[in-house]
């Protein structure tokens, strides 16, 4: 498909959407739309009209505090990028050069103001049959102003990279990732929220999983006042797996939102989800919203979806929202879960009943609880600044 700046709302089979008349309507109380795969989609901001944080997509999203991102950007006002090795950057994606919009195709006003605000998308590019050895770092840094981005990562069929995005200082950013796995090639993207306390980051990663193909996504937030990182995966090919991670730490005045979605297309997929995330402070807010479709022709699926929350303060909450679909009774397995609570206090009583004070007692309680994501980074450095980011958190609760 080729995205053009006069599109309208997109009916597209590859990603099992209808089109919503109500997406052309002003009136946007209405809202007869309610599961992941059926909601608007289209490159036009207009054809969203201006949410009112009634719509399905808005109601968890303080959204009078995000309408800076709802009109287009000046060029360049507002973050500065750098990918460590030049080599994989490929000339850059003006609006309708391919693969920009080979298969993303924004879901609400945010997305679409991205799209259009950001002329020229920054391509990376893995070479077919290509091993990369050290992953990839592409720094966002944010210069205090509003930006609009979009990010296409192909991995060309038989590649394997890692890419790591980290996001620092502060800016009004409105950002689209597009993934390209190829046939057979091995990806995994973090994308790493360390901005500073009033940032503003509205973010959706569509990716497309080709056959035989393996993609580990990460989402990462720790910093920030608002930030909201969507994820949409589509396992399109045979024998394709996908990976959903999350890890979270909301402070005082912190918002944390990640609506994800998981489209099995193709037989024989695997799917796992897994966000987890504490929280502290009166007014810590997380929201986690996870969408698993299994489709007609996805015979032999195997998914799963989770979401645990630690509440650590009087005041913080979390809102968990699991949803599966299955279209088809010939599957290996799929299941959800979701839970959000304070601390143990079993586990608490059986460490202090050995001797450990409670606030080190507490301490390995969190730690033992979000390393689970922590360790399936496989990557020693991040890891090792996310336990040590992890226990500066504790340390202010502990204060």
């Amino acid at each position: 498909m080729t995205a053009s700046t006069t599109a309208s709302v997109q009916t597209d089979e590859n990603k099992h959407a209808h089109v919503d008349p109500a997406a052309q309507l002003h009136d946007t109380s209405f809202v007869p739309v309610q599961t992941r795969s059926e909601r608007p989609r289209s490159f036009v901001p207009e054809d969203f009209g201006h949410p009112h944080g009634r719509e399905v997509n808005w109601k968890h999203t303080p959204v009078d505090k995000l309408t800076a991102l709802f009109a287009p950007a000046e060029p360049n006002n507002g973050v500065a990028l750098s990918l460590s090795d030049q080599k994989y950057v490929a000339e850059g994606l003006e609006i309708g050069a391919a693969p920009r919009g080979e298969f993303f195709v924004p879901e609400d006003i945010v997305g679409a103001v991205a799209w259009q605000g950001a002329q020229q998308a920054l391509h990376v590019q893995i070479p077919q049959n290509e091993t990369v050895e050290q992953p990839l770092l592409l720094t966002v840094t944010g210069q205090g102003g509003r930006a609009d981005g979009h990010l296409v990562i192909e991995a060309l069929p038989n590649s394997s990279a890692t890419i790591i995005l980290r996001h620092t200082g502060t800016a009004q950013y409105a950002q689209n990732v597009e993934i390209l796995v190829r046939d057979g090639a091995r990806l995994k993207v973090v994308t790493v929220q360390e901005w500073d306390d009033d940032a503003q980051h509205v973010s959706a990663h569509q990716a497309r999983v080709d056959r035989d193909a393996f993609l580990e996504h990460f989402v990462v937030s720790f910093g920030g006042g608002i930030v909201r990182v969507n994820t949409n995966m589509e396992l399109s090919g045979s024998g394709s797996h996908g990976r959903l991670y999350g890890l979270s730490y909301g402070d005082t005045g912190q918002h944390l939102e990640s609506q994800v979605y998981m489209y099995h297309k193709g037989a024989y997929t695997n799917g796992d989800v897994l966000y987890k995330g504490a929280l502290q402070g009166k007014t810590a807010r997380s929201v986690w919203i996870g969408d698993v479709l299994i489709g007609r022709e996805a015979v032999g699926t195997d998914s799963y979806e989770a979401n645990r929350n630690l509440l650590l303060t009087e005041g913080a909450r979390a809102d968990s929202i699991p949803n599966l679909e299955i279209e088809t009774g010939d599957i290996a397995g799929a299941g959800h879960a979701s839970a959000t609570g304070r601390f143990d206090e079993e586990q608490l009583f059986y460490l202090q009943a050995r001797g450990i004070p409670e606030a080190e007692a507490r301490r390995l309680v969190v730690l033992g609880f979000l390393t689970e994501v922590v360790q399936k980074l496989a990557l020693p450095e991040l890891e090792a600044e996310l336990t040590a980011a992890i226990e500066a958190e504790l340390a202010e609760v502990d204060a």
